[in-house]
């Protein structure tokens, strides 16, 4: 573990990551955004909702800085140009969804919170967000990659799921659906391009036997870390699970309430039955 990236070597087929839970907040970052508005881009406790799965065989990386500072969900392509005093001088995506978020202010580096309020009173040097590539993004992709090579070479066969939470109502500048109420879990594969759609579908109907609504690719279909990693064709299956918020914490204070429980519970059987699927079969 170092202060940037957290991770614990696997036994099993399966591997978790948590990319936007960190709270260590670098002393470089420089924002002049209220620390308690910044906290609210945390998928808070997410790492705390996990943290049974290590013990049980499974591989798991956590980021540990914040997604505010650097979003390892997004390319080092996706770059908001606005940031700088000087040009970037490096490769800028030209995807229009992917560019969607950008404009959002909601890239590699964020330019505004999901309410909008702005990160910096300040403009960032090439220099900097170069740092926090090196630092952040690559020690985070080359831990995720090197998991899921490792359970894909014992087992022939990986599942990966990318760990997420959301609000339960959708903020204004964090998606295409400001407003939309979040079911309880939303499942992406990029529409199938990213893990087998029956390992998917089964995911979704465990969640759904527990009691929980469950969205599939919608609103949320999963970014890079699947994009990146899944390739079902080669048995390497990768999934975003999005878990609501509602269901485990206060929104305002970030303190988990009596649901928090009861929650992990359901999300260790989910894991138990993924770690009996061999999706090779399915």
């Amino acid at each position: 573990m170092s202060f940037l990236v957290a991770t614990v070597a696997g036994s099993t087929p399966l591997v978790l990551d948590s990319p936007h839970s960190g709270v260590n907040y670098p002393e470089d970052f420089g924002h002049a955004c209220d620390p308690r508005t910044l906290r609210q881009a945390e998928d808070t406790h997410v790492e705390k909702l996990y943290d049974f799965a290590p013990p049980l065989g499974v591989g798991w990386v956590e980021a540990l800085f914040p997604r505010s500072y650097l979003d390892v969900n997004r390319n080092t392509t996706e770059i908001d140009v606005s940031l700088f005093a000087e040009e970037w001088p490096d490769p800028v995506e030209t995807d229009p969804k992917a560019l969607a978020k950008v404009r959002l202010g909601k890239g590699l580096v964020w330019r505004i919170t999901d309410e909008g309020v702005p990160l910096y009173e300040r403009k960032l040097s090439v220099q900097e967000v170069r740092s926090r590539i090196e630092r952040c993004w690559r020690p985070y992709h080359d831990a995720v990659r090197a998991a899921v090579d490792a359970a894909h070479a014992r087992h022939g066969y990986s599942i990966h799921l990318n760990c997420h939470s959301m609000p339960a109502v959708a903020s204004e500048y964090s998606t295409d659906f400001p407003g939309l109420v979040h079911a309880d879990f939303v499942v992406g594969d990029r529409e199938g391009t990213s893990a087998s759609p029956a390992l998917s579908r089964r995911i979704c109907d465990h969640l759904r036997a527990e009691g929980y609504s469950v969205e599939y690719n919608h609103p949320y279909k999963g970014v890079e870390l699947v994009r990146r990693y899944g390739d079902p064709a080669r048995d390497r299956h990768s999934i975003q699970v999005e878990v609501n918020r509602r269901l485990y914490m206060d929104e305002k204070t970030l303190e988990p309430h009596e649901g928090f429980e009861p929650l992990k519970r359901h999300l260790r059987s989910l894991v138990a039955m993924l770690l009996g699927t061999d999706p090779r079969g399915l």
